[in-house]
């Protein structure tokens, strides 16, 4: 639990990069604003389809039991949305970043910055963010299906879709956010998820972290540069606390 709460508290961290660099954090409100209202309009229009969609699902119910039925269908519609939601959210973290690519880019090189006083030599760039866009989006999808199923068991469904997704969209955000820094220091994707696994418990409480302000209305325009920040402060400490991690990128121990 401590290193979990330790994760948590580098978003924490990242807010205070508005002190040091707000106009490169006011900057990266807006690729989260536009993309924020194409994503919210869309969950929108799905809650207003979802009754009807479900009716759609369920037509065996027709001839249940009134309650029954109710009971059937709020739970199949609660979580649809739930997973839906969750699913919004990691794509919402991968469509952002890729096309807020250059503002994201000056986040982290003011944070570099002030944290280091210097900037990593390797290029992260719009393909590489596009590619792990792609790979997030792809990843995100099957772990709402996982909510969604799990979602459907009476009773317990619910909290259970919910904390699953919770979890597993806490660990894909964290992987995401930090590639930037972990990518320019030279690591490639199986480098960097060693970092996450020798880092676990930290990198959920981080991405969870991320994620619970994410569920919060505006919270994901609102706390992505943070976010964007405090991956960086993260990768940081990361890397200064897993020696053999640390060993497999050469220029991040320098």
């Amino acid at each position: 639990m401590r290193e979990f709460l330790h994760g948590a508290r580098m978003l924490l961290r990242g807010l205070g990069q508005w002190r040091r660099s707000p106009g490169a954090m006011a900057l990266g409100l807006i690729p989260g604003f536009l993309v924020g209202l194409v994503f919210g309009a869309a969950l929108v229009g799905w809650g207003i389809l979802l009754g009807e969609v479900v009716d759609d699902w369920t037509p065996f119910a027709n001839t249940w039991d009134p309650l029954w039925a109710t009971v059937l269908r709020t739970a199949i519609a609660v979580a649809s949305f739930g997973a839906v939601a969750f699913l919004a959210i990691v794509s919402f973290t991968a469509v952002t970043l890729a096309v807020g690519e250059p503002f994201y880019d000056r986040i982290w090189r003011a944070t570099e910055l002030t944290a280091t006083g210097r900037i990593p030599d390797a290029e992260y760039g719009f393909w590489r963010a596009a590619g792990d866009a792609v790979r997030l989006i792809a990843r995100g999808a099957l772990a709402a299906l996982a909510a969604w199923l799990l979602g459907l068991i009476p009773f317990v469904g619910g909290v259970l879709g919910f904390t699953t997704g919770l979890l597993l969209t806490g660990w894909l955000l964290a992987d995401e956010l930090t590639s930037r820094a972990l990518s320019a220091r030279g690591l490639d994707r199986r480098a960097r998820r060693a970092v996450l696994r020798d880092n676990r418990a930290r990198a959920l409480g981080f991405g969870v972290a991320t994620q619970l302000c994410f569920l919060v209305p505006l919270g994901a325009i609102a706390v992505m540069p943070a976010a964007v920040a405090g991956s960086t402060l993260w990768t940081h400490a990361a890397l200064r606390e897993t020696p053999p991690a640390a060993d497999r990128a050469p220029d991040a121990a320098r």
